[in-house]
């Protein structure tokens, strides 16, 4: 079992930087994959940016370039650092991980766990 807590969230004005933070505990993070999601009102949830185990990461077209995904191993520390942040970024945003140590996927569909999300709003 992974259980996730993710915090700093808030409002930004375009063009501005948030970084979100996702704390880990349970299962060893060594055997674990890590993905950011993201759910506006009325849309479905979306893939932002994964890592694996490797450290391999993968990106949503949409933030490729602005958003920076990372991880503190000894710290079981998930980033997502958001940069040139734009209106269409406004979203809950979840961190999620699966007990795989090679899972590089932006589907919800392939991660077992999940926190309770922090609003990110972002003003123009």
């Amino acid at each position: 079992q992974v259980q996730l807590v993710e915090s700093g969230g808030g409002s930004a004005q375009a063009g501005g930087s948030l970084r979100l933070s996702c704390v880990a505990s349970g299962d060893t993070y060594r055997r674990v994959s890590w993905a950011w999601f993201r759910q506006a009102p009325g849309k479905e949830r979306e893939g932002v940016a994964g890592i694996d185990s490797t450290d391999r990461t993968v990106y949503a077209d949409s933030v490729s370039g602005r958003f920076t995904i990372s991880k503190v191993n000894a710290k079981s520390i998930l980033y997502l650092e958001m940069n040139n942040l734009k209106p269409e970024d406004s979203a809950m945003y979840y961190c999620a991980a699966v007990g795989a140590r090679w899972t590089l996927s932006l589907s919800p569909l392939d991660y077992h766990y999940w926190g309770q999300g922090t609003q990110v709003t972002v003003s123009s």
